[in-house]
């Protein structure tokens, strides 16, 4: 059989193994994080979060539709798309490390003989199933996210790219090369990350057509890193910059309708492109005329983005910063709604750089293009320590990004940053912890799932060998089991992965170091090149190893040429076929199959159900239409998969308080969605268009009194949104600031409406007025103006609701709510806590939870995280419902719950991350078996926590030096929080908080059963 038959067929078997795998073990519904907010979009083709994904949504769409367009399907199809793509990845994956292992084996003028097409077909099939089960990228295979589709095209334009040196001698073989950029441009409707396979490719152009020398070799690496600045800057950015800036022109100055000034820019530019190509054909100028049909084809890919604008247009419930014209589309890529961040020069994080206005910001109005504020941008350059390759330079601390800094660096407080620490900081954090861990983690393998910030406990790679990881980490045998023997995540590739990749890479470099150098730059720039340029601060709210799939891709290459390797050590000690047999199946069963054996369960999504299911807790724990504030991407993307494509309670409105502070989606509130009727805030859409209310500070003004409360509606009209100078300042700059003048706010309660309309019960006592003291805040942000404003305007009409009190201390509204299951309901009720009844309807015969009582349903630690919201429900419900003597009710609330989540799942005792977070939230749960006097589920809970901190405290103490037993322990950890001292070793003052939390949770699981005992009751 012909190399190019068995290749190909080999090939498809791989990418049908593969596909199987990722078809298998899919998530059937919404997974967290974007996944909802992505198959919400490509159900009803909507508008997803900056940059977009177009190409995606379309692609989503097709295939919800080929799957029958049922809502019920629809996460399946897009979860699918994922499965395909990423199972036609590895397709190309083998087709490419073939490629190469060819060019190796393959001796000047001979043919290829049987084995040597077995060896070849080896290392494509060793490295592409090594991909496959690798933890990165299985991890974007199965859900609903653009990663498994950009995975996809990088791996079709590197191929390409060598299918082009195949034929690089032939006639046409260069319309290879404009395929790749039309594959690119598409891709950029994906994702931006297919951009940096450009220097390899132009590297792999250099070494065809060149002969190669240090020099041009040099210049060839600086051409391809110029022309991907070229694409990301001038043909994504510039090109829908000078169509926006067109636009305005041709609205403002000549009268044109909207999108006519758009059009024509795009119709100079082709002339413009028309004119070169003649041009350069009469002066035979070839590489200009190449560059400029691979400039054409890859606008024609990127004009996706059209269907942004189309659909946005049509106002759907999804639709991010609304793009429903060239100027909005301009800042939708240019991602100018988030934060800025420096590159290559900038200051430290002792400093604040200052902002710098960048021109006028348009906003369309019903007949033109209206200057409403300005542009702001941050000034990296404009302080006092600024340098180059700055890395330790944010300077909030919402995420104790000061303590992270200082944690890798060495720095102590008030200490002068040098640019020692800030090379520091980017080789032991952004290199080693946010990319090096990730990298061990696919190919070495990985301690458990907790989400890591540097301590010796959660997420590390591993080895599997004890001597290894003990060395690096402590006794890892002393770890809770919870997160160790019992913990999926927990995958043991004793680094056979890596030491078979690193092989192949010396094995390349040393038979085709041209090739070697243009993996290497797909390595590089797919890896270390992001890292440098994300130039992330510490600690990020997630774990980000999907970022660097690309990177991984590389090094799967290099663990197939492995196999070539291998052989050739083999050879030298027996004799072909034995040597390439046993070759193939060490490699085989020493690498992927070992990968698919460790890392199934933690990959097995195939029941998992959670992130619809906490969504529907919340939207079915809401009254009728009703107005559900939600505060985190965790509850809001869910709420919207839940509702735009399962249509679960579509009569609720969902309100994102991190958006409200915009114009265009306080615009959007006023009209309707789904089944939820439009509804008014306080302010006009002029008087919050652009940057307008985006802040206003607290100032004493004449007429106000600190000790009286003042009504917010009138507040908020007549001073806030006002424009008479008097409720006004100007800074030091000019700007003009609204104001407000009292900390202390009222909201009328009309008592007939909310008790008519359910707001209050009939045994409630109705408060006449809330009363919203705003403390210490001295100023607000336009999504805090937004809460109030909807309050104000809404006048108890319909029930307002929240996923999270946490939110509303600041505003003085936490004591104003009521848990009605999961939802927190707004009432005229001064501590109202929890509607018993109605509470305890909604969790027995509405919730649902994720299907953890099924056997083998894995939970990481973001599922765990949204399980211990719904058993922090239950148990708050069942507390109140024992302290109001529904002892019987209580126990069914508790027992529902324990129930439907299987301990095997998601045991009550489990180590976390965040400071004991989980084994609090079961403590809660224990207190309220206990106070319903269900002593068999309290023995049960009681016993599964104090397993886990009393490993956990064994855990600590082998961090350090011998102490004397858990109180000594405890009484350092003590004394090391109250900045006295505190005999602990460095390993162990990361865990100080976790240490004397674990003591006080035995303490108090011990001390409830001495007072149940004392009580005589018994199970």
């Amino acid at each position: 059989m012909k190399y190019n038959r068995v290749n190909n067929i080999t090939g498809w078997t791989l990418c049908l193994i593969a596909t199987t795998v990722y078809l298998i073990t899919m998530e059937p519904t919404g997974s967290f994080w974007d996944c909802g907010e992505f198959i919400s979009s490509c159900f009803k083709l909507q508008i997803p979060h900056p940059p977009g994904a177009p190409l995606f949504v379309l692609l989503g769409r097709i295939f919800i539709i080929l799957s029958g367009d049922n809502p019920m399907f629809a996460a399946k199809a897009v979860n699918g798309l994922s499965a395909f793509a990423s199972g036609f990845t590895i397709l190309f994956l083998f087709w490419s490390i073939t490629h190469f292992a060819k060019k190796i084996v393959l001796q000047k003028n001979k043919e290829l003989t049987r084995m040597q097409v077995f060896t070849i077909m080896s290392a494509g099939a060793v490295g592409a199933l090594a991909y496959t089960f690798s933890d990165s990228f299985w991890f974007s295979a199965v859900e609903g996210e653009v990663y498994g589709l950009s995975s996809f095209f990088t791996a079709i334009v590197f191929w390409c790219a060598l299918k082009w040196e195949d034929q690089a001698k032939k006639p046409g073989a260069d319309r290879w090369l404009v395929l790749v950029f039309f594959l690119m441009g598409l891709s950029i409707g994906v994702h931006l990350l297919n951009l940096l396979t450009i220097p390899a490719i132009v590297m792999l152009y250099y070494f065809k057509r060149y002969k190669p020398t240090k020099w041009g070799a040099l210049i060839a690496f600086a051409v391809g890193c110029m022309i991907t600045g070229f694409v990301m800057k001038f043909v994504i950015q510039y090109t829908i910059k000078g169509a926006g800036w067109f636009d305005i022109y041709g609205v403002n100055e000549l009268g044109l309708p909207f999108f006519a000034g758009f059009a024509i820019f795009f119709l100079l530019l082709a002339f413009g492109i028309g004119w070169m190509i003649r041009y350069a054909s009469r002066k035979k100028y070839y590489h200009l005329k190449l560059g400029i049909w691979c400039a054409v084809f890859m606008l024609i890919g990127y004009s996706t983005y059209l269907t942004t604008m189309i659909r946005s247009n049509a106002d759907p419930a999804v639709d991010m910063y609304n793009v429903d014209n060239p100027v909005n589309l301009s800042s939708y890529l240019g991602r100018e709604y988030y934060n800025d961040w420096p590159i290559l020069f900038g200051p430290d994080f002792t400093d604040r750089a200052p902002y710098k206005e960048a021109g006028d910001r348009y906003v369309r109005t019903r007949d033109r293009y209206e200057a409403a504020g300005k542009v702001i941008k941050t000034d990296w350059t404009a302080t006092p320590s600024s340098h180059f390759f700055p890395r330790i330079w944010d300077n909030d601390n919402d995420r104790q990004q000061a303590d992270c800094y200082r944690r890798f660096t060495g720095l102590e407080e008030g200490e002068t940053p040098t640019m020692a620490d800030n090379l520091k900081y980017f080789a032991k954090y952004q290199a080693g912890w946010m990319y090096m861990r990730y990298f061990m983690w696919n190919f070495a393998g990985k301690q458990n799932d907790l989400q890591g910030f540097g301590n010796a406990r959660d997420s590390n790679w591993i080895s599997g060998i004890p001597a290894v990881d003990n060395n690096l980490y402590g006794d890892q045998s002393k770890l809770p089991d919870s997160i160790h023997k019992e913990n999926k995540s927990y995958n043991r590739l004793f680094m056979l992965p890596l030491i078979l990749g690193l092989g192949g890479l010396f094995f390349q470099y040393k038979r085709k170091k041209s090739d070697f150098l243009i993996n290497l730059l797909l390595f590089f720039f797919t890896g270390m090149a992001i890292v440098v340029y994300l130039n992330q601060s510490g600690y990020q709210p997630r774990e980000r190893d999907y970022t660097f799939v690309g990177s991984f891709y590389a090094f799967a290459i290099w663990i197939g040429l492995g196999v070539l390797w291998v052989t050739e050590r083999f050879s030298k000690l027996t004799k072909s076929p034995l040597a390439n047999f046993a070759a193939t199946g060490l490699c085989l069963l020493a690498v992927p199959v070992l990968m698919a054996n460790q890392e199934w369960d933690d990959h097995d999504r195939s029941q998992k159900t959670l992130a619809r299911d906490l969504a529907k807790d919340y939207l079915e724990s809401c009254p009728k239409n009703a107005i559900l504030f939600s505060f985190e991407d965790n509850d809001t993307y869910p709420l919207w998969y839940a509702q735009e494509v399962e249509g679960i309670r579509p009569d609720v409105r969902v309100v994102v308080n991190t958006l409200s502070g915009t114009d265009w989606y306080m615009h959007q509130l006023k009209y309707k969605v789904n089944d939820s009727d439009p509804f008014d805030t306080v302010f006009t859409d002029e008087q919050v268009l652009g940057d307008r209310l985006d802040a206003i500070y607290y100032t004493e003004l004449p007429g106000f009194s600190k000790d009286q409360y003042y009504d917010l509606y009138d507040v908020m009209k007549n001073v806030v949104a006002s424009y008479d100078p008097k409720n006004m300042r100007e800074s030091e700059d000019g700007q003009q600031f609204h104001l407000y003048p009292t900390k202390k706010l009222k909201v009328p309660v009309d008592e007939n409406i909310v008790r008519a309309n359910g707001t209050a019960d009939a045994t409630d006592k109705v408060v006449s007025e809330l009363h919203l003291d705003l403390g210490e805040k001295n100023y607000m942000l336009k999504n805090e103006l937004s809460i109030l404003s909807v309050i104000a305007a809404n006048n108890w009409k319909r029930p307002v609701c929240f996923t999270s009190t946490q939110s509303l201390k600041n505003l003085g509204l936490d004591k104003y709510t009521r848990l009605d299951g999961m939802s927190y309901r707004l009432v005229p009720v001064e501590n109202g806590n929890v509607n018993n009844d109605l509470a305890y309807k909604n969790i027995m015969q509405k919730f649902a939870y994720g299907s953890a009582d099924k056997k083998n349903v894995y939970f990481d630690e973001e599922n765990r995280r949204r399980m211990n919201i719904i058993k922090l429900a239950h148990a708050q419900v069942a507390l109140s419902l024992a302290q109001a003597g529904k002892k019987e009710q209580a126990r069914e609330i508790l027992e529902r719950f324990d129930k439907y989540v299987a301990q095997a799942n998601c045991p009550y005792g489990l180590a976390s991350n965040l400071g004991n977070q989980h084994n609090s939230f079961s403590l809660q749960f224990l207190q309220a078996c206990y106070a319903a006097d269900d002593i068999t589920l309290a023995k049960k809970v009681a016993t599964s926590i104090r397993k886990d901190v009393k490993q956990q405290l064994i855990y600590y103490q082998s961090l350090g030096n011998e102490m004397g037993g858990d109180d000594q322990l405890v009484n350092n950890a003590y004394q090391y929080l109250q900045a006295k001292g505190g005999n602990l070793g460095e390993a162990q003052t990361m865990f100080a908080f976790d240490i004397l939390s674990s003591y006080q949770i035995l303490r108090q699981i011990d001390d409830w059963e001495k007072q149940f005992q004392a009580s005589g009751i018994k199970s």
